[in-house]
């Protein structure tokens, strides 16, 4: 990936891939420009000004406008994509087509529906918002963690509210454990403290901020930028869960260079197609997998199964082992869902398991039994 820096949309994360994958709709007289907010089938698209100035210097900041387009609903554009715009139509400005996204980030639908919603697209980094200011709920982090590699995006961990907390020592180390790979900014909005460090990772790159409610994401995107971009608002004291002040993803300029795409509070965050992302944050898991008797081991009862073994010499903590077992029940509940075929193999295994659970049952009773399988 090569940085086109004499393009106007250069600092939107515009570059010679990008163009590359443009090239075939230039001729048609559409025009490149990225999704910075997605509202009711209409869509925020920045693109070059039409007096931008041919032959701008490298590195010069040429003009930019903003235009309000329309989209077909059915194409799912998100903010982060990179789009080929018609601007001459009468009725106003219309997205013609969405270019190849490089990574989303993905989570599963609450509905019945099978399906998955995206919340941002084309992102170098996941930034996940955790506050020290309440317990830390160490699941639902592996679980973010989990869709953000799993999204292609490199996961980075913004703790919260460190102003709040005497001495973070062991909690930096928990989440560094729980996320293995990731990068871990402990940051204050407030005091300023590791806001410099942050602001350098994110330099450059396209980045988008997801969390919790109440975690702090609006207060920590308005210190990035230095301005009062987004309403912020209190957090409940029972809880630390705070309404949601931001409505809709918005793509935002860092001073710095970036861009950094802000997300509403995530109530929910179910897996979708996040088996890749498992792997790599348990990877210890899978590395003490390959040492179990069975190739197939399902890490439940069978001899000799080193995961297992790990789990009671205290080696893997149990938290961490029981962890890993539920993300990977609910993504395998989540594949069955849109695989006919995976959802009847599924059903067969929690039947037989099942069968083997009355007849250890039945064992202990000392009375008859069935065969389980």
């Amino acid at each position: 990936m090569t940085r086109a820096a004499d393009s106007p949309l250069t600092a939107y994360g515009w570059d010679t891939d990008w163009a590359a994958a443009f090239a075939p709709y230039a001729p048609t007289g559409l025009v490149p420009g990225r999704v910075v907010r997605v509202d009711r089938g209409r869509c925020d698209v920045v693109v070059a000004a039409d007096d931008d100035p041919p032959g701008s210097a490298p590195g010069a900041r040429a003009p930019l406008r903003t235009l309000r387009a329309e989209s077909d609903p059915a194409s799912g554009l998100c903010t982060g994509d990179w789009v080929a715009v018609d601007t001459a139509p009468p009725a106003g400005p219309v997205v013609r087509a969405p270019l190849p996204r490089r990574t989303r980030f993905t989570r599963s639908t609450s509905s019945a529906r099978s399906e998955g919603q995206t919340l941002a697209a084309n992102i170098d980094l996941a930034v996940i918002g955790v506050s020290l200011a309440v317990d830390l709920d160490l699941g639902r982090l592996e679980r973010f963690l989990s869709l953000a590699w799993s999204s292609g995006a490199q996961p980075v961990v913004a703790l919260t509210k460190t102003d709040l907390v005497p001495d973070i020592t062991h909690l930096v180390a928990d989440v560094e454990q729980a996320g293995p790979g990731a990068g871990v900014f402990p940051v204050s909005s407030v005091s300023g403290a590791g806001l410099d460090a942050l602001a350098a990772e994110l330099s450059g790159r396209t980045s988008a901020l997801l969390g919790q409610s109440g975690v702090g994401k609006s207060t920590l995107v308005n210190a990035l930028l230095g301005t009062e971009e987004q309403e912020s608002g209190p957090v409940r004291g029972s809880d630390g869960k705070g309404r949601h002040t931001t409505t809709a993803r918005e793509l935002l300029l860092l001073p710095r260079g970036g861009v950094l795409i802000d997300t509403p509070g995530l109530r929910g965050v179910g897996l979708w197609e996040a088996n890749d992302g498992l792997a790599q944050v348990f990877s210890e898991i899978e590395e003490l997998a390959v040492h179990c008797r069975f190739h197939d081991c399902e890490h439940h009862a069978e001899p000799d199964c080193a995961v297992l073994a790990a789990v009671e010499t205290g080696t893997l903590s149990h938290r961490r082992f029981e962890s890993y077992r539920k993300l990977l029940r609910e993504s395998a509940w989540i594949a069955s869902r849109t695989d006919a075929r995976l959802r009847a193999e599924l059903s067969r295994e929690w039947r037989r398991r099942e069968a083997a659970g009355r007849e250890m049952y039945e064992r202990k009773r000392g009375g008859k039994h069935r065969k389980a399988f």
